[in-house]
């Protein structure tokens, strides 16, 4: 088994005990009754051409072990608000990646409706609707869909449940067949893991290879193992408007110089 099914089959063990239907009148009802949370799409979009950077929020992880392991989520999303990111990816997976639903509410709740408000993705593996309530109950204002792992029927049910809910949805692909489903599902934010979520190789040569098969009209974000401005360069020249970047920020004594070279070298 690896790593990647390994997570995924404990996720869908976890939620196991919560699921029950989950109706887009319900997810449109909850939508209604919470404050509107800020665009993550088109945070991703007005940027004034520069690379959007969304700084994730990420205490350890399979690949990298323990990255800042008692990282406060609310400092770390001060220090990212202020040096400029455009967003916030919150890992909300505890037991492979140290997060909760309570640092998204957290962070969330301090962050999305006082200027500059910025929009948070909720960074969890998603399988079920939900899951997606979950995400627009603590405040997020988008999800994540791993096409890899899901069937085109859990793609549905998720996409579905988002746009009920008020929320984008960013699908992850790591190869061209997965590419062809994000856009069959017509996706409007579509991220290229440069990570292998089954061996955790990273290489930032799969941006530049998928990305400019992209619709023009989708936002394209490139994941995973950049850690330079000479990386956020190379996804910058691929086509990719975002940059979505977790360990590298975690353990930078200064993000926000981290985020301005990521920006002013594109």
């Amino acid at each position: 088994m690896d790593k990647l099914t390994e997570i995924m089959s404990h996720k869908r063990r976890e939620i196991a005990p919560l699921v029950r239907p989950v109706f887009p009148d319900e997810l449109a009802e909850l939508h209604r009754s919470l404050p509107p949370p800020p665009s993550f799409l088109q945070a991703l979009k007005h940027t004034d051409g520069r690379l959007a950077v969304i700084a994730e929020i990420k205490r350890r992880s399979p690949s990298a072990g323990v990255i800042k392991e008692n990282a406060s989520a609310l400092e770390q999303a001060r220090l990212y608000r202020a040096a400029g990111a455009s967003a916030l990816s919150i890992l909300t997976d505890e037991k492979y990646f140290g997060g909760t639903l309570a640092d998204l509410e957290e962070v969330t709740a301090q962050f999305t409706q006082t200027p500059p408000a910025v929009p948070c993705l909720c960074k969890d593996f998603m399988v079920h609707p939900i899951q997606v309530r979950q995400a627009r109950e603590s405040g997020a204002s988008a999800i994540l869909i791993i096409v890899r792992v899901l069937t085109d029927e859990e793609i549905e049910a998720l996409k579905h449940a988002a746009a009920a809910a008020g929320l984008d949805a960013l699908f992850e692909i790591h190869n061209f067949e997965e590419l062809k489903r994000a856009v069959h599902h017509r996706a409007r934010i579509i991220g290229v893991n440069n990570r292998d979520l089954s061996t955790f190789t990273t290489d930032l040569a799969l941006s530049e290879q998928l990305i400019p098969h992209l619709p023009k009209n989708v936002v394209a974000v490139s994941e995973s193992g950049i850690t330079t401005a000479a990386d956020a360069a190379r996804a910058w020249a691929a086509g990719a408007h975002a940059v979505l970047v977790g360990e590298a920020l975690m353990k930078a004594g200064d993000p926000a110089t981290l985020i301005a070279n990521f920006q002013r070298h594109v």
